[in-house]
């Protein structure tokens, strides 16, 4: 009679075991290390230099201050605008870029000007046709100076009036670059 009982709650045990087991498992997509961004704006037309607006901070809230390089835009100029963002503690360099093209209904880069005579609009869209902001152009009026603040957020309500308070979601990181115009 021990022995039947033994057998019969083992039998139930191993139910219990199985009917429990997911067979689906949930791999989250953890949030990437963003340790550079690189924002490069060419004069349309080929006339003039290239000018970068670079952001990197490869210690996060570490003691070091991040390094921040502003390039001066030329007065009634279009520009063509790429934004790369990097994490340089990777070996080889990982591209986040990628993946934020990838999953472009997850993101959305956000300009936010303020003081100069720039202006910003969306070149390309994600795979629903709502703005993504990996590719931009980027219009000079006169000369002028102000602070361009670029921030990439993760799962924003798509579509969103275009600021951040509408878009919701997560920031993944934000940067604030002073812009000349001359």
């Amino acid at each position: 009679m021990q022995f039947i009982k033994s057998i019969l709650l083992i039998f139930i045990l191993s139910i219990g075991f199985f009917s429990c087991n997911d067979d689906d498992p949930t791999i989250p997509n953890e949030e990437e290390l963003i340790t550079t961004v690189i924002y490069t704006l060419t004069p349309v037309g080929g006339v003039g230099d290239d000018v970068v607006f670079s952001f990197q901070d490869l210690d996060g809230d570490g003691p070091s201050v991040p390094v921040i390089e502003e390039g001066t835009l030329a007065a009634n100029t279009t520009y063509t605008g790429t934004i790369k963002f990097l994490n340089e503690l990777e070996t080889p360099v990982e591209d986040i870029t990628t993946e934020v093209i990838e999953e472009g209904y997850e993101h959305q880069v956000f300009y936010i000007q303020t003081g100069s005579s720039a202006s910003i609009a969306y070149d390309d869209e994600d795979d629903n046709g709502y703005p993504l902001g990996v590719y931009t152009t980027l219009e000079t009026g006169d000369a002028s100076t102000g602070t361009l603040i670029i921030t990439l957020r993760h799962e924003p309500k798509k579509p969103n009036n275009g600021t951040l308070t509408d878009a919701g979601g997560e920031t993944d990181v934000q940067v604030t670059f002073d812009i000349t115009i001359q």
